[in-house]
């Protein structure tokens, strides 16, 4: 016997994986990478977490697909920011059962717990997450809280032993940890803190941006997530580096949507690399590049050229207390 698991990093995906492995079946731990969730440096500590489970790990690359077949048209709608929780599962679940033949597995498990998410792990919408699924051959299997849901496939054809599976419901984390502390487990993520479309300051960003674009490509996320974004006072996107880390980024992954906004090479001015959307007009272009020269080392008291696009400026820096109310935030 063979099961996927659907894998967050969190501990109740551990606990789920560890219980099956600790019947013989070998599991393999899908990290279901939307864009949303841990970066790829990342994916070293969520095989680490996995193979604790005694799970191997695979990444899902479902980024594009994501965007373009569940973000923009939930179903069921939206969590209590841009996250559309029951369609999200549902998504992962289908990619996962269309895996099975794949992967040579036979079904599915996950960590979720009944009652623990109030948008989607009620019992409602674990019918929900099934017919989106089109789980028509009852082949998920929730190890958690199995023994409050009805029978699945792998408990009925005795794949895996019922008694020796949870009861677990409610937001109670006492035993799960008791678990984590019984199989050695301390390396695992906080609770709901693996999703970016949960986070209020990020869906404001999501909601901003469709304001002016309806079309977000997979870079777009990328950028989101780097960088302070202002929404200047005609309508054009500033994104400033925070970090050294955060310019690196940006200049790795570029976007056609934006332009640098470049100094002078004989002014050797060193800070962070802001970028200007296209199309911007000339009072954001000019506000923009007095912008970008503040959050330099660039003398306060002295004019500098800037480029952006085909527009050359010469401006003086402007204080960062200018930015305030353009942030998006």
């Amino acid at each position: 016997m063979k099961a996927l698991a659907l894998f967050s990093g969190g501990l109740d995906s551990m606990l789920a994986m560890k219980i099956i492995s600790d019947q013989g079946i070998e599991v393999v731990a899908l990290y279901m990478d939307t864009g949303f969730g841990v970066d790829e440096d990342k994916h070293a500590v969520l095989e680490r977490r996995a193979n604790l489970a005694g799970a191997k790990f695979k990444v899902v690359d479902m980024r594009n697909e994501y965007l373009r077949d569940v973000l923009f048209s939930p179903k069921y709608g939206y969590g209590k920011q841009f996250n559309p929780c029951i369609d999200c599962h549902g998504y992962m679940f289908k990619t996962a059962l269309n895996m099975l033949k794949s992967e040579g597995a036979d079904f599915i498990i996950t960590g979720e717990v009944l009652g623990q998410r109030p948008m989607s792990q009620r019992r409602e919408a674990l019918f929900q997450v099934k017919r989106l699924a089109d789980d028509e051959n009852d082949l998920v299997l929730r190890p958690m809280c199995a023994k409050l849901l009805a029978p699945t496939k792998p408990e009925r054809e005795g794949w895996v032993d019922r008694e020796k599976l949870m009861a677990i419901s409610g937001r109670d984390r006492k035993p799960q940890l008791k678990m984590a502390a019984e199989f050695g487990f301390e390396d695992y993520a906080t609770p709901g803190g693996g999703c970016l479309l949960t986070i209020d300051s990020f869906a404001v960003k999501i909601k901003d941006y469709l304001k002016f674009d309806a079309q977000m490509r997979d870079i777009d996320v990328t950028w989101l997530k780097l960088g302070r974004h202002l929404r200047l006072k005609n309508g054009a996107k500033l994104v400033i580096g925070r970090d050294e880390a955060d310019n690196n980024a940006l200049e790795a992954s570029p976007n056609d949507k934006f332009n640098a906004v470049k100094f002078d090479e004989n002014d050797d001015i060193v800070g962070a690399r802001s970028f200007l959307s296209v199309g911007a007009d000339d009072e954001d272009a000019r506000f923009a590049a007095r912008l970008a020269l503040a959050y330099t080392k660039a003398a306060k008291d002295r004019t500098y050229k800037v480029t952006i696009a085909d527009k050359i400026l010469e401006v003086e820096p402007i204080d960062k207390s200018a930015a305030q109310e353009f942030f998006v935030k």
